[in-house]
């Protein structure tokens, strides 16, 4: 029954870890789930306010490049060669920043102005693309017709002399018929993004193994509780177990000695008080009635093996010595006895305490005796048995011990009636039981006792 209790509580346990660990990972996932949509939507509108920024800076730069070079453009005409190189100089010479610089393209997309890259002045470039694909010129031509705009594109970064994602804002410049921008690289724009999203996937990992700690530690609480209230509930358990078997031992030593003593002081009596009757009346008989001598005779013998097995059940229900003489003697008796039938020499050691033993300890201990005599006189065929009794911090041990050939105790098919009912005996009292033996080695067993 205990497994199936054991399995029932072990059950229950997991019926109350698995919803909370369901709910729990339900309301993590989708927590998260929230928090990294929430932060791609916060990361995209930091980065379309960086963008944001930067046009508005990009404008601003152009702004002040149209107003540097306004007076010039004001009395220009076209084909105004001065005019148009007076232009150049100056944006030529407008910079800003490590990569700022003012790029001018005429109407077919040859580059006039270009002061990072000297050697694209005078190239026509209106078919070249970047990487992506893009015409980056025809684009801008066509933004600078429409009134202005911002383009990206891929181009070469001068101060990294490799390429970045850049965004430009170009206008057109009057009279002269130019395409006139300038541009940022934004390549610190997808720095900071990178960083962000990095930060903020950092912080939904660092929350994810916050929760499961804190998931995990729930559990063991929980698992540890349970396991205690289990373990509380198998101890209270196991010591009325204990309590009922020793009532219950107590109870059937208590019967045992009452009808050993009926049979002894009962039956018995009136069984010998019949045979000496039968010796009176063959006394009081002739002896030339040899038939009803021989029926007398007959009839005591059967009465005198009648009144042998009555003596034998009560010394087998409760040994009469125990009674009359105490555990000590039973036990010196039992051993004289013992070397007398087997020829073996057995020493004997008694430390028993002043005060009786409870009657259930007596026994248990008498027949432990008893059946360790029995299996080392059958199986053991020893010379020399040793038989130890003492008492040791609330404990009392017995220890029966021999130079006999031994088995293996690993082998529990070889393990006898004898060593299963001294088991069994021992542990209906809760006490400790063990044995130790090798072939060729004798045997030693051992039990012990609370006296508490």
């Amino acid at each position: 029954m205990k497994p199936v209790v054991t399995s029932l509580k072990a059950k229950m346990l997991l019926l109350s870890i698995i919803p909370l660990i369901l709910v729990t990972a339900a309301i993590t996932l989708i927590t998260l789930n929230q928090a990294r949509l929430l932060s791609e939507q916060e990361i995209q509108t930091f980065e379309e306010n960086l963008l944001a920024s930067k046009r508005q800076e990009l404008q601003n730069y152009v702004d002040l490049a149209m107003n540097s070079i306004a007076h010039v453009i004001a009395n220009a005409e076209a084909g105004d060669t001065v005019a148009e190189a007076e232009v150049k100089r100056i944006l030529h010479s407008l910079s800003y920043g490590d990569d700022g610089y003012f790029f001018v393209y005429d109407a077919v997309g040859v580059n006039l102005v270009h002061p990072a890259q000297a050697e694209l002045v005078g190239q026509n470039l209106f078919n070249i693309q970047d990487r992506n694909g893009s015409y980056v010129i025809q684009e801008l031509l066509q933004l600078a017709e429409e009134g202005g705009g911002f383009s990206r594109y891929i181009w070469r970064k001068p101060s990294k002399d490799g390429l970045e994602d850049k965004l430009s804002y170009v206008v057109q410049v009057p009279r002269l018929n130019w395409m006139m921008g300038t541009g940022l690289y934004i390549d610190d724009i997808a720095k900071e993004v990178a960083t962000t999203r990095l930060k903020v996937t950092r912080n939904i990992r660092n929350t994810f193994f916050t929760v499961v700690a804190i998931l995990a530690a729930t559990v063991i609480v929980i698992a540890l509780l349970g396991l205690w209230l289990n373990v509380h509930a198998s101890e209270l358990a196991d010591t009325r177990l204990r309590e009922v078997a020793h009532r219950y031992v107590q109870f059937q030593v208590s019967q045992r000695r009452n009808f050993a003593r009926e049979l002894h002081d009962g039956i018995n009596q009136l069984m010998v008080s019949v045979k000496f009757r039968i010796e009176l009346a063959k006394d009081k008989l002739s002896s030339e009635d040899v038939k009803v001598h021989a029926e007398l005779d007959r009839g005591s013998e059967v009465l005198n093996q009648a009144i042998q097995e009555v003596r034998r059940i009560s010394h087998d229900l409760r040994p009469i010595q125990l009674d009359d003489l105490g555990l000590e003697s039973a036990l010196y008796s039992m051993a004289e006895e013992f070397a007398e039938r087997a020829g073996v020499k057995v020493q004997v050691s008694l430390g028993l305490p002043l005060q009786r033993l409870p009657d259930d300890i007596e026994i248990t201990l008498y027949r432990i005796t008893q059946e360790a005599l029995m299996n080392i006189e059958r199986h053991a065929h020893a010379r020399h048995v040793n038989i130890e009794i003492w008492q040791e911090e609330g404990l009392i041990w017995a220890e029966i011990s021999d130079d006999g050939q031994g088995f293996n105790v690993l082998n529990k098919a070889g393990e006898g009636i004898g060593l299963l009912n001294m088991r069994e005996r021992t542990e209906l009292l809760s006490g400790q039981f063990s044995i130790r033996s090798r072939p060729g080695a004798g045997t030693c067993l051992r039990a012990g006792f609370s006296l508490i």
